[in-house]
C-alpha cells in the first residue's frame, strides 16, 4: 500500500522535532551560565541541515521540539517561546544564505563556499537566536542586563561551532552523495581509522598527559590529513564530529589542554578550538576532493576524444594491446573495424563546421549504440573511427559494421552521412596493433573503391 504524501510529511515532520527534542536536552545538560544557555548546541546544526535538505516547510517540527525543550527544562512559558521562535528564525536564515550563496546542499565541495558558509550560517545567522533568546530571558525576568554580554557570546558560540560541526555530517551523508563505493581494503583503513581517532582524541583529551598541554591538539592534524587524502569531505567531517564528542566530555571532567577551574571557561575556549579546527579540516577535504576531480578530469582527458567522449588513439592502441595478450592466452579471435565518414570535407564546405561536427557525433552515437560493454569504440582522426570487439570473429564483425551502417541510415537528422568499413581479425590478419591497423585500413581503402561502383549498401 503506498503512502500517502500526507502521511510522508507527518512523520518527516515528527522524527525531525523528536531528533531535534533529544539534542536539545542533551545540549541543555551542558548549560553553565544559565538553564537555557549552553555552549554545546547540536541542535543547531540539526536545524540548519533539516532547513537545506528537506526544505523550509520543516519549521513547524524546529519550533515545536525547541519550545518543548526549553519549557520542559525551565517551565518558563513566554521566554520558550521567544527562545523557540529565535531557534527556528535562525535555521530558516542559516539555510536561506547557503542556498542563496553556497550552492544548497553542495556547500562542502568547494573552498568558496565553505568559507561562506561559516561566515553566513555559522557566524551571522547565529546571533538571530543569540539575540532573541537574550531578549526573552532579560523580558522574563531570568537573566539580568548586566549578564547579558557574557550570555549572548556563549549562547552565539554554542549555535555557531553546532551548526560548524553538526551540520556537515548531517548534509555530506545524507545530501546530494550519500552513495558509499568503498573497496574491501577502503572499510578496514576506514574502521582502523575510526579507531585511532578514538585513541588521539583520548591522548589528547583524556588526562593522559598534564592538563593545558596545548602542543597535544597538534596530534589531530595528522589524523585530518589522513582522512582528506585517503577518503573525503564526508569522511572528515565525522572524523571532526568524534573528536568533538570526546573533547566535551572529557574536558568537562577536567582533562585535557582546555581544562579550567571554572567549566564555562573550559567549554568555551574548547568550542573556539573545535571551530577554528573544524573549518580548517573542511577547507583542507575540499582542496584535495578538488585536486582529485582535476586529476581525474586530466586522466580521462588523456585517453578521450573531447568532441564524442569515444576512447582516443592512446586508448585505442591500449585497448588493442590489451585484448591481443588476452587473444594470445584464451586462442579467442579479436577483430578491429574501421570506420571512416564519407564527404566530412564536403559537409564542412556546404554546411559549415558545426554540421561537421554534429556529423562526427551521429557516428560516436552510432558507434556506441552498437558494441558491447567490454568492445573498446575510438575516434583516432578527424573522420577515422575504430572498434576493438573482443572473442569476435570477421562475420560477427561485419555484422556489427552493418548494424552501425543501419542505424546512420535511419538517422532523422541532417545533412545524411554515411561511412566506408574495412576489418581485420586477429590472428589471420596480423598479430601486432601495426599490422592489425594496417590491415583493416587496406580493407577499408577496399571497400571505398568497390562503393564508387556501388554506392549503396556496404560492400564486404
Amino acid at each position: 500500500m503506498k503512502q500517502s504524501p500526507v502521511l510522508r510529511q507527518m512523520g518527516l515532520i515528527l522524527g525531525l522535532a523528536a531528533l531535534y527534542y533529544l539534542a536539545a536536552k542533551i545540549g541543555l545538560h551542558f548549560a553553565l551560565v544559565n538553564k537555557s544557555v549552553t555552549a554545546v548546541w547540536p541542535p543547531a546544526g540539526i536545524a540548519l541541515a533539516a532547513f537545506v535538505l528537506l526544505g523550509y516547510r520543516v519549521w513547524p517540527a524546529i519550533l515545536a521540539a525547541a519550545f518543548l525543550a526549553n519549557l520542559t527544562t525551565t517551565g518558563a512559558v513566554l521566554s520558550s517561546v521567544g527562545i523557540a521562535v529565535g531557534n527556528t528564525l535562525e535555521g530558516l536564515l542559516g539555510a536561506y544564505l547557503v542556498n542563496r550563496f553556497a550552492r544548497g546542499g553542495r556547500v562542502f565541495d568547494r573552498v568558496r563556499d565553505i568559507f561562506l558558509f561559516t561566515a553566513l550560517a555559522a557566524l551571522v545567522s547565529t546571533t538571530v537566536s543569540a539575540t532573541i533568546g537574550c531578549a526573552s530571558l532579560v523580558l522574563g525576568g531570568s537573566l539580568a542586563w548586566a549578564d547579558a554580554g557574557p550570555v549572548w557570546l556563549t549562547w552565539w558560540l554554542g549555535d555557531a561551532v553546532g551548526d560548524i560541526v553538526i551540520a556537515p555530517p548531517l548534509i555530506l551523508w545524507t545530501g546530494v552523495k550519500p552513495t558509499i563505493r568503498w573497496s574491501r581494503r577502503q572499510v578496514i583503513e576506514a574502521i582502523g581509522l575510526a579507531f585511532l581517532t578514538i585513541v588521539v582524541a583520548f591522548v589528547v583529551f583524556g588526562g593522559v598527559f598534564p592538563s593545558r598541554h596545548y602542543p597535544l591538539t597538534a596530534l589531530v592534524w595528522p589524523l585530518l590529513i589522513w582522512t582528506a587524502l585517503r577518503f573525503g569531505p564526508r569522511e572528515s567531517a565525522t572524523v571532526i564530529l568524534i573528536i568533538s564528542a570526546i573533547a566535551i566530555l572529557q574536558t568537562l571532567h577536567s582533562f585535557g589542554p582546555f581544562a579550567r577551574p571554572s567549566a564555562s571557561e573550559s567549554l568555551t575556549l574548547l568550542q573556539m578550538w573545535t571551530g577554528v579546527t573544524a573549518v580548517t579540516g573542511l577547507v583542507l577535504a575540499a582542496v584535495v576532493a578538488a585536486q582529485r576531480d582535476v586529476e581525474g578530469t586530466w586522466r580521462e582527458l588523456a585517453v578521450t576524444d573531447p568532441l564524442t567522449g569515444l576512447a582516443n588513439h592512446r586508448q585505442l592502441v591500449q585497448a588493442l594491446e590489451a585484448e591481443i595478450k588476452r587473444s594470445r592466452r584464451t586462442a579467442q579471435p579479436l577483430a578491429v573495424v574501421l570506420l571512416d565518414l564519407d564527404g566530412l570535407k564536403q559537409i564542412n564546405d556546404r554546411h559549415g563546421h558545426l554540421a561537421g561536427s554534429l556529423a562526427i557525433r551521429r557516428v560516436a552515437e552510432a558507434l556506441l549504440g552498437s558494441c558491447r560493454a567490454t568492445d573498446t569504440a575510438a575516434r583516432f582522426g578527424g573522420d577515422e573511427f575504430a572498434l576493438v570487439l573482443p572473442e569476435t570473429g570477421e562475420a560477427a564483425a561485419w555484422h556489427v559494421a552493418r548494424g552501425v551502417v543501419d542505424r546512420l541510415a535511419t538517422d532523422a537528422e541532417k545533412p545524411n552521412i554515411s561511412i566506408s568499413v574495412g576489418v581485420a581479425v586477429y590472428p589471420g590478419n596480423g598479430e601486432t596493433v601495426e599490422s592489425l591497423l594496417n590491415a583493416a585500413d587496406v580493407a577499408l581503402y577496399e571497400t571505398k573503391e568497390r562503393r564508387k561502383t556501388k554506392p549503396s549498401g556496404l560492400a564486404t
